[in-house]
């Protein structure tokens, strides 16, 4: 797709993107063990372009004929895509304002698989959350979500179906979190991502920083590492800031966190203390996250 004409009319161009339905039936189906509970689908790529492009040149010739493009123009195309800052460049939702076509075909494909089992087990109430990622500005949303809604209200109609669903975002930029009173108008849910909140906040990258934190360890400047457990004291306040203000503007907003410190016992504490109602991490973290999660109840019961 990142080789095609994003912007042809036909939208043929957009059939093999990032997401497709029958891809987004898995989680969908997933909740045959669970069906009360909920699945957010997030939108939009947020890994950096560059990273969907090959870079050994056999891949490139074999995509080259396979695209009926010549190497050299692939290579100038895959060139392009090159950003000297890329977690800080042309992802998430800034993708779709550039392309509002993805989230289109995005949305499509998220609605469509919910109407699709939907159909086959008529007893689940499904209601599909919609989550755009990399905000940092409420218009930025308030754009985004209105593709969404054109797209997701005409194919339900179209379906005769009383389905709804629910448009949120990623709280994932300090900005995004010292405004969230005003994105909280746009956005139904926050799910606070973690792992870029903490590389914006610290200034660092978390690909990068294994480079110089263990003397930072050594020193006593950091007690653990921010990227597994999260620093309470800087993007804590950050995340209790803004789950506060959400609840100003949107009291029934629901909140909570992903990333790798989601499977931490003392965030989880913490995300119990400030009112936060899931969190998710890793597969091999859950077990670890679901006893913390209880401890943390049973802790602050009286609370």
């Amino acid at each position: 797709m990142l080789l095609a004409d994003l912007r042809a009319p036909d939208g043929v161009a957009l059939q093999p993107a990032f997401l497709n339905e029958r891809g987004c039936k898995v989680p969908l189906r997933a909740l045959e063990c669970a069906p009360a509970a909920g699945v957010i689908q997030r939108l939009l790529v947020a890994a950096p372009l560059h990273e969907f492009v090959p870079t050994d040149p056999k891949d490139i010739a074999a995509l080259a004929e396979e695209m009926d493009l010549t190497v050299e123009h692939l290579n100038q195309v895959i060139a392009s895509l090159h950003e000297f800052n890329p977690m800080m460049g042309h992802r998430g939702c800034r993708l779709d304002v550039t392309f509002p076509e993805i989230a289109k075909m995005q949305t499509a494909a998220i609605i469509k698989a919910a109407l699709a089992v939907r159909s086959r087990r008529p007893a689940w109430k499904i209601t599909p959350e919609i989550m755009v990622p990399l905000v940092g500005e409420e218009k930025e949303l308030a754009f985004v979500k209105s593709v969404i809604d054109k797209t997701a209200k005409k194919i339900i109609k179209e379906a005769g179906s009383d389905m709804t669903y629910k448009v949120g975002t990623m709280i994932e930029i300090p900005r995004a979190a010292l405004t969230a009173d005003a994105i909280a108008r746009e956005a139904e849910f926050f799910s606070f991502g973690t792992n870029d909140l903490t590389q914006m906040t610290f200034g660092f990258s978390r690909d990068d920083a294994g480079k110089f934190l263990a003397s930072y360890y050594d020193r006593k400047i950091y007690e653990s590492d921010p990227f597994s457990k999260l620093d309470q004291a800087g993007v804590g306040r950050l995340v209790k800031m803004a789950a506060e203000l959400g609840r100003e503007t949107r009291p029934d907003i629901k909140l909570g966190i992903c990333g790798e410190q989601g499977g931490d016992p003392s965030t989880v504490e913490f995300c119990h203390k400030i009112g936060l109602t899931y969190v998710s991490c890793s597969p091999f973290r859950v077990p670890i996250a679901r006893l913390a999660a209880a401890q943390a109840a049973i802790k602050n019961a009286g609370n």
